[in-house]
């Protein structure tokens, strides 16, 4: 196969990301002498900037990392919970059977902004001015806007000029969207970066004290001051059709923070897998190959049907006990799930024919349970204009719906270093169309509460100070105690369906990062979406073109709903990767072609 372009190797750094803008800003900290997580933490800052369709500082962001120091690998949590007052009463008072996709009642604690500063207190080495200058100097002075960025505010000025002021006032000039690599200010948001470091660094102290005095600035200062005086008062339009009020409240704010957590982790093919945990979607890669173990992947043809059937039938046994089980609660069964026991009972489910059934199992004997969704029929030419993240490219641009929906999407930054340090972190939400822009600090909040459901009994029932089970889900591999490789994608429900084929490729077909990034892929609809309006299509698989017509046709006779997307429409990963070798340590890195912003850098 002919590479887009060459994996990177090298034994200085790598960075690697959604957006050239960020890997170079990460890079930069390398180069300044900072380590993995000065990098990881300006290019995340900078990702805000220059990828506001896609995360924003009021989203959320979980991250694994791996401290070479200590040995240890932990996920960072900067997914924020449900505020206090966002019960499920409340919102049936409102008239909703469904948490709406955008506007104020979706927005959970904001996370990122906060993860972002534990990361560089516990980890870093740099100041947190010095990370930050990357994304206050293109909030300030000016980033090209990506024609992506360009097509969303153009499809949503009338949205915006009839219900959201404060966003046409910042993404509109003279009532016209920004044309495509047109420079792009946001000096409000570049003032209260400025401001939560100016107050970090009053009183002085150590570096680690100067950053918990900007979380503070942020949690209990000008930023939640601002944020509870936006949701007190402004009742904002959403995809409802009628405009409602937030609950989310100073108080809120004030008493959460990110924090630290153990990863989950299962061993494959000689690795060490980690992810997060079930509040997150990560769990359904690990029963994904857990399932898989008892296949002979490496004997199957990497574009052919069996690879593609198997992957996608073991997806689907996963993705039902994610609908049946995950979320945040204490007594989800993580253990069970991923017992060999219960594996092999699921395995043997996995036929020669494509399952057109949501199935979840039986953990421990309990008996699951669905929540109410709405299951459309028959093959889809492209999911429509939602409120969710449409990461996959399709043949026809989306248009928002009457009620002036778009969908977000989501951003990925991986980075190892000389001393094997290791971040792999998708930060996510805040986008420019989840939430009008909060005017006095330059940026919006997310809408992660739309993944609850307002139905009783489920660990993803909406819940005050539970966090929503979201689709982020980094990912590292760890051999023999030490990081390997820190991979991941943006994609919503598509996350950990476009990692399992890249890593398996990897790990059994010889295949490099870049030649593994660059093979065709795919993704099924046949789960209940994350996102509003929680729809599902059995059975439906999305390929790239450049698969084999005979293995699009053999999957079709298997009973797969097939239809045929662009050949570069289906994932956005990135990864990098530490080889220890007898003549040394190797490097490594590569990052997704597909829509033309995703590079990785070093040397």
């Amino acid at each position: 196969m002919i590479l887009t372009r060459p994996e990177l190797k090298g034994t200085f750094g790598m960075v690697a990301s959604t957006h050239w803008l960020a890997s170079a800003a990460g890079m930069a900290m390398l180069e300044r002498g900072g380590n993995a997580f000065d990098a990881a933490v300006a290019a995340g800052f900078v990702l805000q900037v220059v990828e506001p369709h896609l995360n924003g500082p009021g989203g959320d962001m979980p991250a694994i990392v791996f401290d070479a120091a200590t040995g240890r690998t932990r996920v960072l949590c900067g997914q924020g919970p449900a505020p206090a007052g966002a019960t499920i009463a409340h919102y049936r008072a409102e008239g909703l059977d469904m948490v709406p996709g955008t506007g104020s009642l979706a927005a959970s604690i904001p996370g990122a902004t906060d993860a972002w500063l534990l990361m560089l207190r516990d980890h870093g080495t740099m100041d947190l001015l010095t990370v930050l200058e990357p994304a206050i100097g293109y909030a300030d002075g000016g980033h090209p806007v990506l024609p992506r960025v360009a097509a969303s505010i153009a499809q949503l000025k009338a949205m915006f000029e009839r219900d959201w002021p404060t966003s046409a006032a910042l993404w509109l000039s003279g009532g016209a969207a920004p044309a495509a690599w047109s420079l792009h200010r946001n000096p409000t948001l570049a003032t209260t970066w400025r401001r939560v470091v100016a107050e970090g660094e009053a009183g002085g102290g150590t570096r680690e004290r100067r950053i918990d005095r900007a979380r503070t600035a942020w949690a209990e200062g000008f930023v939640a001051e601002a944020i509870d005086r936006w949701c007190r008062t402004q009742d904002v339009m959403d995809v409802s059709g009628r405009p409602h009020r937030g609950v989310l409240t100073g108080a809120d704010m004030a008493g959460w923070r990110a924090g630290w957590e153990d990863p989950l982790t299962l061993d494959y093919a000689g690795l060490t897998i980690a992810k997060c945990g079930a509040w997150s979607q990560g769990p359904v890669l690990l029963q994904q190959l857990a399932l898989l173990s008892g296949f002979d992947v490496a004997a199957m043809d990497p574009l052919g049907p069996d690879f593609v059937h198997t992957i996608v039938e073991a997806f689907k046994l996963a993705v039902a006990d994610r609908e049946a089980w995950y979320g945040d609660d204490p007594d989800v069964p993580v253990a069970a799930l991923l017992s060999p026991a219960y594996t092999e009972a699921r395995r043997r489910l996995i036929g020669g024919t494509a399952s057109l059934d949501l199935v979840p199992g039986a953990p421990d004997g309990r008996t699951p349970r669905l929540p109410p969704h709405e299951v459309k029929d028959g093959q889809a030419a492209g999911r429509g204009a939602g409120a969710g993240e449409p990461t996959f490219v399709r043949t026809v641009e989306p248009v928002p719906t009457p009620k002036g929906a778009l969908g977000g999407d989501t951003c990925h930054v991986d980075v190892i270093d000389r001393w094997g340090n290791a971040v792999s972190a998708t930060p996510s939400g805040g986008w420019l169309q989840s939430n009008p822009t909060i005017p006095d600090l330059g940026f919006a909040l997310g809408t992660r509460l739309q993944m609850c459901w307002l139905e009783e009994g489920f660990a993803s029932s909406l819940r005050p100070g539970r966090r929503p089970r979201t689709t982020l889900t980094p990912s590292m591999a760890l051999k023999d105690g030490r990081a390997w490789m820190a991979f991941g994608t943006p994609g919503g429900d598509q996350q950990d369906q476009w990692q399992i084929p890249f890593l398996l490729r990897i790990l059994h077909h010889g295949q490099d990062i870049q030649e593994a990034i660059d093979a065709p892929s795919w993704h099924s609809e046949h789960m209940i979406n994350s996102f509003w309006p929680r729809s599902r299509i059995p059975g439906a698989l999305f390929l790239e073109d450049r698969f084999p017509a005979a293995s699009a046709d053999d999957l079709r006779r298997r009973g797969h709903r097939v239809t045929m997307g662009d050949a570069w429409s289906e994932g956005r990963l990135s990864a990098v990767i530490r080889d220890e070798r007898a003549d040394g340590v190797l490097l490594r890195a590569g990052a997704n072609p597909r829509g033309a912003q995703g590079y990785a850098v070093g040397r």
